[in-house]
């Protein structure tokens, strides 16, 4: 498995309103929000139902990892996957650190990866609350 995540029943926009603050309660902010929806519907006229990918940084974990090992930036940032089901109700899914970072052979990577997923899991449990 490269993920783990959770499903809500709450509106779309809820959803992705909630696992941003949950983020930032964690320390990580979005530097990216690709909407993926959008971006089908106007490059190939594609329907789909919401679609978003935020790509959420830690600054001092991010930091710590590329002090490490400057090419680790190609595995950065961390991807959260806020998708809207056929049903209505929202999956919410994050990249597992530990699982990627194995790619990475360098002493340190896996402490500091099982602490980046400590923290995302801590916000995916957040989101049932």
């Amino acid at each position: 498995m490269y993920g783990f995540g959770t499903r809500l029943n709450l509106p779309f926009g809820t959803v992705l309103d909630k696992v941003t603050a949950a983020l930032k309660a964690e320390g990580f902010g979005v530097l990216t929000d690709i909407d993926v929806q959008a971006t089908l519907k106007a490059k190939l006229n594609a329907e789909m139902q919401p679609y978003r990918i935020l790509g959420a940084c830690n600054p001092p974990m991010a930091h710590r990892a590329l002090e490490t090992d400057p090419e680790i930036g190609l595995l950065l940032p961390c991807n959260v996957v806020v998708r809207q089901l056929p049903d209505h109700s929202v999956h919410v899914s994050f990249m597992d650190p530990a699982a990627v970072l194995q790619l990475v052979n360098h002493p340190g990577i896996d402490e500091l990866a099982r602490e980046v997923k400590t923290r995302l899991q801590r916000v995916c449990d957040s989101l049932n609350n």
